[in-house]
C-alpha cells in the first residue's frame, strides 16, 4: 500500500502544478486595416488575397509572426479609402481586439492619380488639388475612422502609420517623367498628409507614427530603395514599399507601439 502511495505521489504533484498555472492566457487579437501601404502592395506575393494585394511580406503579417501570442485579423486592402474601411473592414475591429495598426488617407487625397499624372502629363494642378483635399476633407474623413474604432474597441491599442517621402534630390529609370520640382512638391504633399494624419490620430488619442524619418535614406533611386520606382511592367507596384521598406521600416514601426 505504502508503494503504491509512492507511486500515485509525482502524478499528484503533476496535477498540482498544471493546476497552479491555470489555464493559457488568451492570444492578442491584432486587427490590420488600411490601404495598399498596409495590405503589402509592392512585395510581389499575394498569397493572402490576389484581390487585395495581402501577403505575407507586408508589415502586419511580420509584426505579427514577431509578437508572441497574437491572432492577426489582416484587412487592408490595396486601393482603400476612409469609405471602405467603413464599409468593408472597420466590422473586424471587435470589443475584444487588443490592437489595431492602419495606414489610411493616401487614395482618398487621390495620391496614385497624382503621382500618375506627374509622369504623364504634368502634375502641379493635380498636386494643389490634392492638397486643397488635404486640408479641408481629410481630416473630417479621417475623424470618422478613427471614432468607429475608438467605439469599436475602446481598450485597444492604436498605432496610426504615416506615408513616407517617395523621392530624394536624385533620378533614376524609377523616376522617368517626374522632374525635380514635381518630386519636390510631392515630397511636399507627404509632409502635409503626414501632418494632418498626426493631428487626427492625436485628436483620439492614437499613436501616431511617421514613417518620413525611418525611410529617409531610402527613398526610389537610392542604394538601398525601400521604395519601389516607376515599373512599367508591373504599374501596379510602382511607388510602394518593397519587402525591405515593410520588413525594415514599417515592422519596427508598428511594434513601436504594439509591442
Amino acid at each position: 500500500m505504502r508503494n503504491a502511495l509512492r507511486r500515485l505521489t509525482p502524478l499528484a504533484c503533476a496535477v498540482a502544478l498544471v493546476a497552479t498555472a491555470g489555464p493559457a492566457a488568451a492570444a492578442d487579437r491584432y486587427v490590420a486595416l488600411g490601404d495598399s501601404y498596409s495590405s503589402g502592395t509592392g512585395t510581389g506575393s499575394y498569397t493572402l488575397s490576389s484581390g487585395c494585394q495581402r501577403g505575407v511580406y507586408a508589415y502586419p503579417y511580420l509584426a505579427a509572426q514577431q509578437r508572441p501570442n497574437t491572432d492577426l485579423v489582416f484587412v487592408a486592402c490595396s486601393g482603400a479609402t476612409t469609405d471602405d474601411v467603413m464599409a468593408s473592414q472597420i466590422s473586424a475591429v471587435t470589443a475584444d481586439t487588443d490592437l489595431v495598426s492602419i495606414t489610411i488617407g493616401g487614395n482618398d487625397a487621390g495620391f496614385a492619380e497624382v503621382v500618375t499624372a506627374c509622369v504623364t502629363i504634368g502634375c502641379s494642378s493635380a498636386i494643389a488639388n490634392a492638397n486643397a483635399y488635404i486640408r479641408t476633407t481629410l481630416p473630417g474623413k479621417l475623424d470618422t475612422v478613427y471614432a468607429a474604432i475608438a467605439r469599436r474597441a475602446p481598450g485597444a491599442t492604436v498605432a496610426v502609420l504615416g506615408y513616407p517621402r517617395l523621392f530624394s534630390s536624385a533620378s533614376c529609370a524609377g523616376t522617368f517623367g517626374i522632374d525635380a520640382s514635381e518630386r519636390s512638391a510631392l515630397n511636399a504633399t507627404a509632409d502635409l498628409l503626414d501632418s494632418t494624419i498626426a493631428s487626427r490620430a492625436a485628436a483620439h488619442g492614437f499613436t501616431y507614427v511617421s514613417a518620413i524619418g525611418a525611410f529617409t535614406g531610402h527613398a526610389i533611386c537610392s542604394s538601398s530603395a525601400w521604395i519601389n520606382g516607376l515599373n512599367i511592367f508591373s504599374i501596379g507596384e510602382s511607388f510602394h514599399p518593397n519587402r525591405s521598406g515593410h520588413s525594415s521600416g514599417y515592422t519596427p514601426l508598428v511594434r513601436s507601439v504594439i509591442g
